[in-house]
């Protein structure tokens, strides 16, 4: 194809577009707020986990969950998610979910766990 025909598609191709814009959305207000803790991680979590998922995710998770569960769970959100936040900040976002939602929290049983019965005869 010559330039002129090539120069000439592209105007036409490019024309096609030519009402096509980018719509507006509005999303509806966030109603859950993480739970304010003095643990370092509360800051952490607000500013890196609602940039890509509201805070109701947490409240999914299962509240039996281990520090191990916790840890494997922020650092998928690393990879292979792509969440953008300094290695560093992974101890203390896992300490403050841990703490707050998991099973280190005040009062919190290790459910499926303890007290392991023997059979009876």
């Amino acid at each position: 194809m010559n330039g002129s025909k090539y120069f000439l598609m592209m105007i036409l191709w490019l024309g096609a577009f030519d009402g096509v814009r980018a719509g507006e959305i509005s999303l509806p207000q966030e109603t859950t707020q993480y739970a304010a803790s003095e643990l370092p991680g509360y800051a952490l979590v607000q500013s890196h986990c609602l940039i890509c998922h509201s805070a109701h995710y947490v409240l999914y998770q299962p509240p039996s969950s281990s520090r191990d569960y916790w840890e494997k769970t922020v650092k998928k959100m690393k990879h292979p998610f792509g969440a953008f936040f300094p290695d560093e900040d992974i101890a203390p976002m896992v300490d403050y979910l841990v703490k707050t939602y998991g099973n280190e929290r005040p009062g919190a049983t290790i459910q499926g766990v303890w007290p392991k019965t023997s059979p009876q005869p």
